[in-house]
């Protein structure tokens, strides 16, 4: 399990909106809240990509890489089996 989030995502959201609605550096945004930048800036780029329509969570992105790995182990798969099978039809028929 991975550690706890040290800030609620209330608290993200907020801080992002005030950065979006500042006319300020996302710097001196951040400092005045007490946070680093990199974090204001990856909850930024977070809102960022959920704002977009259409837009892959993380779990997401996970599960259609693996539907993909899935997806081309089964096409060797049954090409495989497609030779198997016409060489096998050409054996029978001798």
């Amino acid at each position: 399990m991975g550690r706890p989030a040290k800030y609620p995502e209330e608290f993200k959201r907020e801080a992002v909106e005030l950065y979006r609605s500042s006319d300020r550096p996302r710097v001196e945004v951040a400092k005045s809240l007490g946070i680093s930048d990199g974090s204001l800036a990856a909850w930024v780029k977070q809102a960022r990509e959920a704002d977009e329509p259409g837009a892959l969570t993380a779990d997401e992105r996970s599960e259609l890489e693996a539907l993909r790995k899935e997806n081309k182990e089964l096409r060797m798969d049954r090409e495989i089996l497609r030779k198997a099978a016409a060489y096998f039809a050409r054996e029978t028929n001798r």
